[in-house]
């Protein structure tokens, strides 16, 4: 803190007052905001001296091309530290449910060429960091970390080989675009902020040199955003005006390539999704997955290119039932009941809410044991015969309805929309799906108003009761 209050004398001659950190973004970085009562700004404490180096460098080259950015006031001597002008913590995405969001969105996407143009001319790509160019490397990176963070992860079945030979056809269409423009990078709705009504933009030190759709696709195809069709074409026409100033662009051969970048934008971000959601168990990020999916959906339904396997893989990873709940907003409770295997591990929450209850049948007696079921379910009638017959089940459900009803009762009274009830056994084939289709029969019959959505993960079947 020594160093963010040495900064803030040098600059305004006086001490500072008050200092409290805010919010920042992904990376390292620490932000703070602090100021005497007269004056605010915000503080930066950065590790990564490169990442602090490119950031200041740009942010202090788009100021002065008039690009609304926030000005820096000051940099410490080893590059640890700086203060920027305060413009404010009112997101672009915080105003979308505002009536004027439509015309606030178009009016940002009309001030990018500035930033790509205007922003590429005399800036040195020496500083940008990591990469200083778009090129068929990062491509490949980013392909091979949604592969390995989300569709590995998915449990889905695929031909590796197949899919890198259409990897590596869709990397060639990428990288044969244009790229001598500055590209943002991670240009969307929550790295714009509102100051007096107009867009002001940050986080931008991970650009680099590269093609214009890039951008473009970003911020219409955020997934978190979910805009409709109709606003992002009003979006891009509001993009394309402005590019008219710099460039001219035929506007279906421009769309056209514009499916293919939003394609691999919205893999890459499945990507980050699956490593922070499905790896690292971050609810913030899983809860984001159905959003993501639901637009990769949309995509594939125009784009195809000449990468015929991938789109085949994508449609099928589309289609999982993992991925295709989505957080209920009408009020309703809802309570998934899963039936899964511990061999490939605990179902995923969608919602976010991290709660609900697993349990274990691999106490019941195990009719996987005997050639006679070893190919049925727990659906099937001489299955179900076994277990009835064996009589441990009918003591192990009633002690979890004995759990579980109140927490339901409770839930209903309060409000909540969302409950989670998991039940496990060695393949997720016949005692825990026995017990799944029996606890949601009992939902449905006693708590006629709630809404039940009954999962057999290893089964590949979803159904709403």
């Amino acid at each position: 803190m020594e160093r963010l209050a040495a900064l803030f004398k040098a600059h305004y001659g006086r001490n500072h007052s008050y200092l409290g950190p805010i919010t920042g973004s992904a990376s390292n970085r620490q932000y703070f905001r602090m100021g005497d009562g007269s004056v605010s700004c915000i503080g930066v404490l950065g590790v990564n001296v490169s990442e602090n180096r490119a950031f200041v460098t740009m942010a202090k080259h788009f100021h002065d091309k008039g690009i609304p950015v926030p000005q820096v006031y000051a940099v410490s001597e080893d590059w640890s530290a700086y203060i920027q002008e305060d413009l404010g913590d009112v997101s672009l995405f915080s105003c979308l449910r505002n009536e004027d969001a439509g015309e606030l969105l178009c009016r940002t996407l009309s001030l990018l060429p500035d930033i790509q143009f205007k922003g590429a001319e005399g800036l040195d790509f020496d500083v940008c960091y990591p990469v200083r160019r778009f090129d068929r490397r990062l491509v490949m990176f980013d392909l091979n970390y949604f592969k390995y963070c989300f569709l590995k992860p998915s449990g889905l079945e695929f031909d590796e080989s197949r899919l890198e030979d259409d990897f590596e056809r869709l990397a060639a269409e990428l990288v044969s675009t244009d790229a001598d423009v500055f590209m943002y990078r991670d240009f969307n709705a929550r790295n714009v902020l509102v100051r007096d009504g107009d867009p002001c933009f940050i986080d931008f030190q991970g650009g680099m040199r590269g093609p214009l759709h890039y951008d473009v696709a970003s911020f219409i195809w955020h997934a978190r955003a979910a805009y409709p069709e109709e606003l992002k074409m009003r979006m891009v026409d509001a993009y394309l005006d402005s590019l008219s100033r710099y460039m001219t662009v035929e506007r279906d051969g421009f769309l056209s390539r514009l499916n293919v970048f939003a394609l691999f934008r919205t893999l890459q971000v499945l990507g980050a999704y699956g490593f922070r959601g499905l790896i690292e168990q971050k609810a913030a990020f899983v809860v984001s997955i159905p959003d993501a999916m639901s637009s990769l959906s949309a995509l594939l339904d125009r784009e195809q290119g000449d990468w015929p396997y991938l789109v085949s893989v994508l449609k099928r990873l589309a289609a999982l039932p993992q991925f295709a709940a989505s957080v209920q907003r009408d009020g309703v409770l809802e309570v998934r009941v899963s039936s899964f295997s511990y061999k490939k591990g605990l179902p995923k929450d969608m919602t976010g809410n991290g709660g609900g209850y697993v349990f274990d049948c691999r106490s019941i007696h195990n009719p996987g044991r005997y050639e006679t079921y070893r190919n049925l379910t727990g659906r099937d009638d001489a299955v179900i015969r076994f277990l009835e017959e064996d009589g441990e089940v009918s003591g192990f459900l009633a002690n979890i309805y004995a759990i579980v009803d109140p927490h339901l009762e409770t839930y209903l009274s309060r409000g909540f929309t969302s409950l989670m009830v998991s039940f496990g056994c060695t393949g997720g084939q016949h005692r825990s799906v026995y017990c799944a289709d029996h606890l949601a029969a009992h939902i449905k019959e006693r708590y006629p108003g709630v809404r039940v959505r009954l999962i057999h993960r290893e089964q590949k079947i979803e159904e709403i009761l």
